[in-house]
């Protein structure tokens, strides 16, 4: 079980105390409104947009708020922003490389940001390129076990629909997939009446630093630092921490 997995499913937990405070509902129907505006306003025919509209409902997004989204992106209700995707590419402490995925209608200001809390926080902002080599672009699903799907449910439902392979991650199961493969994946689930947690396109490590205790504290520092920006919507990093070191940092 790597790192990167163990963390994104404390970023999980993390997101459903986020939203609460309210950030997190921002970046959820940021992410609503430029997928109505790509792939239009009907869910049943946007897979992005069905994904966006699902993740911002399990973290209690009104719907009311969810509905406006959907119309300022698709152009039925004015006000949406112009959101452009740009990625930045950095190293944080111990070597660690880092992509940041922002979602923003202020190029400088999120370049700005990220920059300083980079160098803030132990890290510097890398050439295009000289990070994003060392990940993948893979299709994460994740089934909590409060479900009450097992290991074997769960694979019995994915792995004809195209899935790599399922890990233990604890509370929860992670199915990988192709990019191409999520919404295939994610429809197997539903299907065998699966519930999950998030089905998200996500970058993963191929290769990973370990971390001691005081390395793992000044990786997730530099991570919260960053998730911090309203304009940056994922942190991917190739770290990886023990079940003690996670442990000790909380």
């Amino acid at each position: 079980m790597s790192g990167h997995s163990k963390w994104a499913t404390t970023k999980h937990k993390k997101a459903v105390v986020d939203a609460k405070r309210g950030k997190m509902f921002a970046k959820l129907i940021k992410n609503i409104e430029v997928a109505a505006r790509t792939g239009g306003g009907d869910p049943n025919g946007n897979p992005t947009l069905w994904d966006a509209i699902y993740k911002a409902k399990k973290a209690s997004v009104p719907n009311d708020n969810i509905d406006r989204a959907v119309k300022r992106g698709s152009g039925a209700e004015a006000g949406g922003a112009d959101y452009q995707t740009i990625m930045y590419e950095g190293y944080g402490p111990n070597g660690v490389a880092v992509l940041i995925e922002c979602l923003t209608d202020n190029r400088n200001r999120a370049a700005a940001e990220v920059r300083t809390a980079l160098t803030r926080n132990g890290g510097t902002l890398a050439d295009p390129g000289s990070v994003s080599y060392l990940f993948t672009r893979k299709g994460i699903i994740v089934v909590p076990k409060a479900v009450g799907a097992t290991e074997d449910d769960v694979l019995l439902a994915v792995l004809d629909a195209g899935a790599e392979e399922v890990n233990d991650l604890g509370e929860a199961f992670e199915v990988v997939t192709q990019a191409g493969d999520l919404v295939a994946v994610r429809s197997a689930l539903q299907g065998a009446g699966i519930d999950f947690d998030s089905a998200d396109a996500e970058f993963v490590p191929s290769m990973e630093v370990p971390l001691d205790e005081d390395g793992a504290r000044k990786i997730f520092r530099l991570i919260e630092a960053l998730e911090d920006s309203d304009d940056v919507q994922n942190v991917y990093a190739n770290f990886d921490v023990s079940d003690e070191v996670m442990e000790a940092v909380g």
